[in-house]
């Protein structure tokens, strides 16, 4: 798939789910059951056990039908491992040039993180394609971000940390490219304790939740 496509996608569907596991089957299982409810984007962390093959078995086993990226990457080296095991774009916590470097070199979508207004004009400055904003929780939620979209209306930015239920809306409206999930979507106590369907229908309610915002 095509840079471009894949950030068609992600602005389209407007979810980006942060999946954090204990282990590799526990990690599968959370795809599962995200893909059950309907969300067809997943950023797979580097702090999950064997992340690097994971992302191999899922793109491996899933082809098109998921779109899957690699996060918390910390490095240029790290970022092309995931590359090369199929993912399609690369999540950073902050920035780091070299890592946006390679990810241009070879045409793949890259969101480095930041907070300030002075790191999210780096960050675009240097290539990024959208700037993931963590912890967005940090400094005021959806209102810290609409203020950031006001002198950087041209900058794509996706929260990410304190992005729930009750505040996605809210980010959608201030303007966000898409909305980055951890916890209150990828819970791994839901697979834990034997009930995939929390996350299914956490799912589909986040999906809900965008549809309404942007209509």
């Amino acid at each position: 798939m095509q840079k471009q496509q894949v950030l068609n996608r992600i602005a389209r569907e407007g979810l980006m789910p942060v999946l954090r596991a204990e282990s590799t089957q526990q990690a599968l299982a959370i795809a599962q059951a995200l893909e059950a409810g309907g969300v067809t984007i997943l950023e797979v962390t580097l702090t999950v056990p064997g992340a690097i093959r994971l992302i191999e078995q899922l793109a491996d086993a899933a082809g098109d039908r998921l779109l899957l990226g690699a996060g918390t990457v910390l490095d240029a080296e790290t970022a092309r491992a995931a590359m090369l095991a199929g993912a399609q774009f690369i999540v950073s916590p902050a920035l780091d040039r070299p890592t946006i470097e390679i990810c241009r070199r070879y045409s793949v979508a890259v969101f480095p993180g930041a907070l300030t207004p002075t790191e999210v004009l780096a960050a675009w400055q240097a290539g990024a394609d959208a700037v993931k904003v963590f912890p967005a929780s940090a400094l005021g939620g959806a209102r810290y971000l609409r203020a950031l979209k006001a002198p950087f209306p041209q900058i794509e930015l996706i929260p990410t940390g304190g992005v729930t239920q009750e505040t996605a809306a809210d980010f959608l409206r201030a303007g966000a490219f898409a909305l980055g999930v951890g916890g209150d979507l990828v819970d791994p106590a839901a697979i834990r304790n034997g009930h995939p369907e929390t996350i299914q229908a956490n799912a589909q309610r986040y999906l809900e939740i965008v549809a309404a915002a942007r209509n």
